[in-house]
């Protein structure tokens, strides 16, 4: 793939993992949960966004690479 379209890709996949789990927020209703749990829905959105930007940036640099020869 070409450099453009990844980096388009990854930021897609970024939106759309924020969407959803903006989404899934307010219709789990975790705006009334405990601490604890509004604490585990960030750090699970937080690591499933870390998955997603590294993976996308591999990709990326890969595409890069290929590029140049």
């Amino acid at each position: 793939m070409s450099v453009r379209r990844e980096a388009l890709t990854l930021i897609g996949l970024v939106l759309l993992v924020d969407a959803l789990f903006i989404a899934g927020y307010f219709l789990a209703g975790l705006r009334d949960a405990s601490a604890t749990m509004k604490v585990a829905y960030t750090v699970f959105w937080t690591v499933l966004t870390l998955v997603v930007v590294i993976r996308g940036l591999a990709r990326l640099r890969n595409a890069r690479m290929n590029r140049r020869w």
